[in-house]
């Protein structure tokens, strides 16, 4: 027989015997459904070991019977060969950190602390049971070695006796609270007294912990110098910190009694907490990178940038000036390069860039959300990242390729079948260019119009990204189109394009969402008859401006938002970024009213919607939602109000995240396909 006459033979063989036997064996995917809500594993926080050996990071699960997530540390070698996990407790381990030898591993938790606090925990890296090693009534916010790994760099939370003694006497009254200052709120803290965090050194050896920073300011953020004689940390201080954000690094020596000083003197914030940046010493103790914000004047909107000042004090310089958030500089261990995430569009990259200053360079090529990077003293960087299909993940930068460390979720993804997710871009009735994504269903079939859902981001200052979102794949899996846009006001295009809404909700960015909708029913995937709309937070204020200016969406589902915006003026959190942005009302009552158009001009709207908030939520508080609920109740629409128990602004325990998805697909499901509403849905199986 000839070679090509036996290639011919061997070919027709497997088509025919062999290819049919593989098919046969292999599974037949399944669509996304609530159950898998369970499965997924949350990776965060890695951690490469000072010799670059190991990497350790937080795995975060359901504990469904105890209905709350409960996070463990795991550890994987940098060869990927071996994984252990390090921690089996009921309660929560999370930010672990390295010894500077590598021998130990020191995290955080609240696990045999009778207050629930989180305290340090010391493990040695060979094995054995943690200690813990800090008894403070307040708890552990944060913590950093000293080089040298000696001391600890604690930031402590002031303890509220009353409400530990309250907590022990439940039949005790409690005292009245007396606030007096300018912003008493604060979502998931409470009403804001004087309780502070400061600045401690801990003593390894004796157990030793000396007050750095007394006093009515908070501390954030410490890094060691290299020598280990100084801290610098983040503070906002002087007798009206709390009507301003300017945030300035302090350097203050390590010791107690030591005074303080001023780093820098911008006059925006330097290292934001909400950023979750850490300032970082050079190799060389003479220079820390840190991020530096915008003008005061525009809050959340200003761009924030990485910036090298000397540790002795004077001007800072921008290190990559272009018009872009960035976040978490580390240093390389020459003192040369700077390693930083940066926020583009529908993307965030890790990305270096010479600490004197020069071009950036982009590290990991392909589009997906990297969020949390670090770096070993050898040059290895291991890094957080995600994709549209793939939850994020632990991943070793081996020449601007990714190789997976730690694949928790592998064996529930391998068996569903997702929905196509695409990046698509339109014009607004501007001419402006507007960047989307598109999901559609798992068995889409060309030329069909599937019932859409516009889906709006929270913020307003942040950006839909090439990232794994559970709530698009569940709704496309039902068989619903989702289109999710970034209009004017995200980030990742720039300040000019985040400032465009500045004191001007519910306009631009309306326009621009709405044209998302425009041009899925212009391209033939949505029924322009069957159109939904929801979001959270800024997601939820931005659907209720688009339904009292757009009657075609036929269900809304608003979460954990405001309309009235009066009503927000001094009840929430954003006191200071409200008389910023908007004025004080009695100055600027047109500003206000004007940018309230969904409550007083209610009678617009004609969708049926669906209102969602925790009852502790102080960042948009439940009394908003009630104002719209109670506004469209009045109106006569269906409508209906679900308020989550002890939940605050992010609804975290298990059982009401399952049942906010299931409360919003019935609801979709009953304006948009009606007849699968009780039956079976062409896509998603039963209810």
């Amino acid at each position: 027989m000839k070679k090509q006459t036996k290639l011919i033979f061997v070919y027709l063989l497997f088509i025919t015997l062999i290819a049919p036997a593989l098919i046969a064996q292999t599974p037949e995917k399944r669509l996304l459904t609530l159950d898998d809500l369970a499965t997924l594993r949350d990776v965060s926080d890695p951690q490469i070991s000072p010799d670059g050996e190991w990497v350790v990071y937080t795995v975060s699960t359901a504990d469904m019977k105890a209905d709350k997530k409960n996070s463990d540390l795991w550890m994987t070698s940098w060869d990927g060969a071996k994984t252990v996990q390090l921690t089996f407790s009921k309660e929560n381990e999370h930010t672990p950190r390295w010894s500077p030898d590598g021998k130990y591993l020191a995290f955080l938790s609240s696990r045999n602390v009778e207050e629930e606090t989180d305290q340090v925990w010391l493990m040695n890296r060979d094995g054995g049971e943690a200690e813990k090693i800090t008894d403070f009534k307040g708890g552990v916010n944060d913590y950093v070695w000293s080089s040298d790994g000696k001391r600890l760099a604690l930031i402590v939370q002031d303890p509220d006796s009353e409400a530990v003694a309250l907590k022990k006497d439940e039949k005790k009254t409690p005292k009245p609270m007396v606030i007096d200052r300018f912003q008493f709120k604060k979502d998931e803290t409470g009403y804001l007294r004087h309780f502070r965090q400061h600045l401690y050194v801990f003593e390894l050896a004796t157990r030793k912990a000396d007050l750095l920073t007394p006093g009515d300011d908070d501390e954030y953020f410490p890094a060691w110098s290299p020598d280990n004689s100084s801290i610098v940390f983040v503070s906002k201080r002087g007798p009206n910190a709390d009507r301003h954000d300017n945030y300035d690094l302090y350097v203050i020596a390590a010791k107690a009694g030591a005074t303080p000083r001023q780093l820098t003197t911008f006059e925006g914030a330097d290292c934001h907490p909400d950023w979750e940046s850490r300032p970082a010493w050079s190799p060389d103790g003479k220079y820390i990178a840190y991020l530096q914000g915008g003008p005061p004047k525009l809050i959340y909107y200003a761009v924030y940038q990485l910036a090298v000042i000397s540790a002795t004090g004077g001007t800072a310089k921008l290190v990559a000036p272009i018009d872009r958030n960035m976040l978490d500089p580390q240093w390389s261990s020459d003192g040369a390069t700077l390693y930083f995430l940066l926020e583009e569009d529908r993307a965030r990259w890790l990305a270096k860039a010479p600490a004197a200053g020069g071009n950036v360079e982009y590290l990991v090529k392909d589009r997906r959300e990297v969020s949390d990077f670090d770096t070993a003293p050898d040059g290895k960087i291991v890094l957080l990242a995600s994709r549209p299909h793939e939850p994020p993940e632990v991943f070793a930068l081996d020449l601007q390729a990714l190789r997976p460390l730690a694949r928790k979720n592998d064996d529930w993804l391998v068996k569903l079948k997702f929905g196509a997710v695409e990046e698509i871009s339109f014009k607004n009735k501007d001419g402006m260019t507007i960047n989307a994504f598109v999901v559609k269903p798992p068995n889409y079939e060309a030329g069909k119009k599937y019932p859409a859902i516009l889906r709006i981001h929270g913020g307003p200052v942040s950006q839909f990204s090439n990232e794994f979102m559970f709530d698009w794949q569940l709704f496309a899996a039902r068989g619903y189109v989702v289109v999710a846009a970034n209009p004017r006001g995200s980030s990742g295009r720039g300040e000019k394009f985040a400032t465009a809404i500045y004191a001007d909700w519910g306009n631009k960015d309306a326009q621009d969402v709405l044209a998302a909708v425009d041009y899925v029913v212009a391209q033939g995937l949505a029924d322009r008859e069957r159109l939904g709309v929801g979001g959270w937070s800024y997601g939820g204020m931005l659907t209720n401006y688009v339904i009292a200016q757009d009657s075609r969406f036929k269900a809304a589902v608003s979460g954990s938002s405001i309309s009235n915006i009066l009503a927000g003026y001094g009840t929430d959190q954003y006191i200071r970024e409200y008389e910023m942005e908007l004025g004080a009302p009695w100055r600027n009552p047109g500003v206000w009213m004007r940018i309230s158009f969904p409550f007083f001009r209610a009678d617009r709207i004609v969708t049926p919607t669906l209102f969602l908030c925790g009852q502790d939520d102080f960042n948009v508080p439940l009394l908003n939602s009630e104002q719209m609920y109670q506004a469209l109740r009045s109106l006569g629409l269906d409508t209906q109000l679900v308020i989550y128990p002890g939940q605050f602004h992010g609804i975290t325990k298990p059982s009401y995240q399952r049942d906010r998805l299931e409360r919003y697909l019935a609801w979709y499901d009953k304006y948009l396909m009606p007849k699968s509403a009780t039956s079976t849905s062409a896509e998603g199986g039963k209810k």
